[in-house]
């Protein structure tokens, strides 16, 4: 009687391992350490662009980059083909993770973007600042992952919330091909939320931005290391707190701004010895970083009194700039431009984000280089917003779980770039 208990209990055991290594048996989930986006500076609108693959068959989508952007939002109305289209019904669990949603009711013939009882959300485009009823929606969504400096296999995850919107959504300057937003804002069904809640790693990520536009920087997700061949280039990072604005975007609080380790006096309670200001909000929607009018007018005259000292002659500014320069100073080693340090002092007034040449000064045109910050006008949404140019070839670690922002001053002090990570995977 043993010896058939055992036959039996071994073929069973047999036949299960059969079907375990079958084609199309489950497999045991894959849960990666860490994802990797590769990032593009687009030439036309100097914008960022992701692609990340969507639908059913996958499909690479070209994706504009919104740092405090709440959700995906990808244009369903022209083509878009998925056997795995789905929209939550209204009041259903998946509607509950969105704020302010509502039912949602469509007249035309059902398709991607309208069906009737389900949820609305509004997506807001960054560049025009306006919102479009869209319809919440769920799809397969696949992106690259990465162990250590190994990229792997695409990790995928079939019911991903995005906001499927009409085409009138995408207006304004945007990139040539670009098809929808991506937003990594601080909002629990953004990219960045809905991939560590789904993979279960730590909530955060990284960004790497190239300051060409012909070659990849890298947006990292999860636990990654930021290696650069054998060099680990989060050495020497520095922290501060990153707060959470009422929209969700990403604050740091600057106490003052040095130039040339020369603190710069400000006609306004914005910003002085005695009164600092929270809400300076780290972008990359805005090319160049944006200064409150007072700020600007300051900040400018202090820095064209310092270039000029050491040799920059100024000329008429070339628009959207306010100073412009048609000769600069001999270029330095490491640094490329000569150009006065100029210093964003945080909470902690041991730290600060110090800006080289590189970052602050930028080829208008033939023969004329400017300040790459811009006037905001008296009423900005922040008195400072730092844009995508000030954070070229720096890494930035948004460390959500911690509240941190870790940065490490420009790599080119080691002859780096964020150009260097050099992933090939095969989708």
């Amino acid at each position: 009687m043993a010896s058939r208990f055992n036959f039996i209990l071994a073929l069973l055991t047999l036949v299960s391992l059969l079907f375990a290594s079958a084609p199309g048996a489950a497999q045991a989930p894959f849960n990666p350490n860490a994802l990797y986006l590769p990032v593009l500076k687009d030439n036309a609108t100097s914008l960022l662009v992701v692609d990340i693959y969507k639908r059913t068959p996958l499909k690479s989508i070209p994706l504009l980059v919104d740092l405090n952007g709440k959700f995906l939002s990808v244009n369903c109305e022209q083509d878009y083909l998925s056997s795995t289209y789905n929209a939550p019904i209204c009041h259903s669990t998946q509607c509950s993770q969105v704020e302010n949603h509502f039912c949602h009711t469509c007249l035309s013939q059902a398709k991607p973007g309208c069906h009737n009882n389900t949820c609305a959300v509004f997506a807001t485009n960054p560049l025009t600042n306006t919102n479009v009823v869209s319809e919440l929606a769920q799809d397969t969504l696949a992106i690259k992952t990465i162990e250590a400096s190994n990229p792997g296999p695409l990790a995928v995850v079939r019911y991903f919330l995005f906001a499927c919107t009409p085409s009138s959504f995408l207006q304004g300057p945007l990139p040539q091909n670009v098809q929808g937003i991506v937003g990594f804002g601080h909002n629990q069904v953004s990219l960045p939320m809905q991939l560590a809640s789904h993979f279960g790693f730590p909530q955060k990520f990284a960004l790497c931005l190239s300051s060409k536009t012909n070659q990849n920087g890298v947006i990292f997700l999860g636990n990654a290391s930021y290696r650069i061949g054998d060099k680990d280039i989060s050495q020497g990072m520095q922290y501060t707190p990153l707060t959470i604005g009422s929209q969700g975007e990403y604050q740091i609080l600057v106490k003052s701004i040095r130039i040339n380790h020369k603190p710069v006096q400000f006609n306004t309670p914005l910003l002085s010895r005695t009164r600092s200001f929270g809400g300076t909000v780290i972008g990359t929607t805005d090319p160049y970083t944006v200064l409150e009018h007072s700020i600007f007018e300051n900040f400018t005259q202090f820095f064209t009194n310092e270039f000029t000292a050491i040799g920059a002659s100024q000329v008429d500014p070339v628009s959207p700039f306010g100073v412009c320069f048609n000769k600069l100073p001999p270029p330095v080693p490491k640094v490329d431009i000569a150009a006065p340090i100029i210093d964003f002092v945080m909470e902690n007034r041991d730290t600060a984000w110090s800006i080289f040449g590189s970052n602050s000064i930028v080829k208008a045109r033939p023969g004329i280089w400017c300040l790459a910050f811009v006037d905001g006008g008296y009423k900005p949404r922040a008195p400072i917003v730092l844009g995508a140019y000030q954070l070229e070839d720096h890494i930035f670690e948004f460390d959500l779980a911690s509240s941190q922002l870790g940065f490490r001053v420009t790599l080119k002090a080691d002859y780096n770039t964020c150009d260097q990570f050099n992933f090939n995977p095969t989708p």
